[in-house]
């Protein structure tokens, strides 16, 4: 007997495709991003006559389609110009793909042909990686199309070195050229360009807007009807993934995610229909998961101070104020032997933490005896006990001295 049996049995199939579900498929119609798509054709049409484009910088928020809509327009490029005579598409996700020797092998193994002439991953220097690089593109005789997602994570961890090579293979190139496109998030990512790269790339600018309900439902009704077997979703489940997504800055990754873990858990239960208390238990676990994903990465002085606010919060006997915080975080800190902040800072980071949604911080005032902040978890028991399940808590619980070695 298998540990998997009692599950297999009870589990039910109401996704037939879940492909089509998935934020990295691409449909054969991009709904409501007609206009942004026919603004990036007109940039790139000229590449199929082997004349270079003006460089493409595509901004909007998370969800807002920008990586499908390039993906989509690649696809589309390479059915007009199958061969590649004159352009070539390529793209890297520089969130994956994050320094400038990786972002230059990666768009050189993606032109190369010849798997003899392939750059290795490491070992060569970047001036011997970009001379390589240049003269396959000068021997191709044709546009290249370069496409460079998520350029703010490459800017803020290396600077603009990569669009330094990139932009300067014109000014040597005579039978090629390379057309950049950038996307990002950030709407200020310019700002982290410096004078003489902004100046080089001239970009056009194409800006994505968030999707309404509306367009959302509309999105969705169109993986549903090739995603799921026929009469299995609630009337009332589209429109409902769709206006808590549009209430989330209108990102349509969301809302697919939505979808398709309502659809996940009604298949766990083994019902046979998706119903609106399946989303809600959806965007219960996808919410979570987003708040866990937070805390692993907040340093450590911020999940000292986080623990702190639990363990006075645990108590129950009392408010939950600033200088209460601190001076638990004194001693915790003296426990796991780190290096305690001045007060200031701790402040600092539980201004933080209120940003972020995982508390919330509110100010009180005294009159002449001053004021203070009152300080509230705003996190499940899950997530406090996802916490105190940190590694670096350990000593707290074992009432032992850790090793001599400083944490921070």
């Amino acid at each position: 007997m298998s540990i998997f049996d009692s599950s297999k049995n009870k589990r039910s199939t109401l996704i037939k495709n879940r492909n089509i579900l998935q934020t990295t498929y691409i449909p054969d119609q991009l709904p409501h991003r007609e206009n942004e798509i026919s603004s990036i054709v007109e940039i790139i049409t000229p590449a199929l006559f082997k004349n270079k484009p003006s460089n493409i910088l595509i901004t909007g928020k998370t969800g807002t389609g920008k990586t499908a809509v390039m993906n989509y327009i690649g696809k589309e490029l390479k059915k007009e110009d199958p061969e590649e005579k004159n352009c070539c598409f390529t793209y890297v996700n520089c969130e994956i793909v994050d320094n400038t020797y990786s972002i230059l092998f990666n768009i050189s193994n993606q032109i190369i042909t010849d798997q003899n002439n392939k750059i290795p991953f490491t070992g060569w220097s970047l001036d011997r990686v970009y001379d390589t690089m240049l003269g396959d593109i000068e021997r191709g005789n044709k546009i290249f199309i370069i496409v460079l997602d998520e350029i703010d994570r490459i800017l803020q961890k290396n600077g603009d070195d990569i669009f330094y090579f990139l932009t300067s293979m014109n000014e040597v190139l005579k039978q090629s050229k390379v057309s950049i496109v950038g996307i990002t998030n950030n709407t200020q990512v310019t700002e982290l360009l410096t004078q003489k790269i902004r100046s080089r790339l001239g970009e056009e600018k194409i800006i994505f807007p968030p999707y309404n309900a509306e367009q959302l439902k509309n999105i969705l009704n169109k993986r549903a009807e090739l995603a799921f077997e026929p009469r299995v979703l609630e009337e009332a489940v589209i429109p409902y993934c769709a206006a808590l997504s549009a209430q989330d800055s209108g990102d349509a990754r969301k809302a697919l995610d939505l979808l398709r873990v309502s659809a996940e858990v009604a298949e766990r239960n083994g019902d046979a229909i998706i119903t609106e208390a399946h989303v809600t238990s959806a965007r219960n676990q996808i919410e979570k998961d987003a708040v866990k994903e937070v805390i692993e990465t907040l340093p450590i002085q911020s999940k000292i101070v986080l623990k702190s606010i639990i363990e006075i919060h645990e108590r129950k006997d009392t408010i939950v104020t600033t200088g209460y915080v601190y001076s638990v975080y004194k001693e915790m800190c003296n426990t796991l032997n780190a290096n305690a902040s001045k007060e200031k800072m701790v402040a600092n980071i539980i201004s933080e933490l209120d940003m972020l949604g995982i508390v919330h911080a509110r100010v009180k005032s005294f009159g002449r005896n001053g004021r203070t902040r009152e300080i509230e978890l705003n996190i499940s028991k899950d997530i406090i006990e996802f916490i105190k399940k940190d590694e670096l808590f350990e000593p707290l619980s074992k009432h032992k001295p850790v090793r001599q070695t400083k944490l921070l």
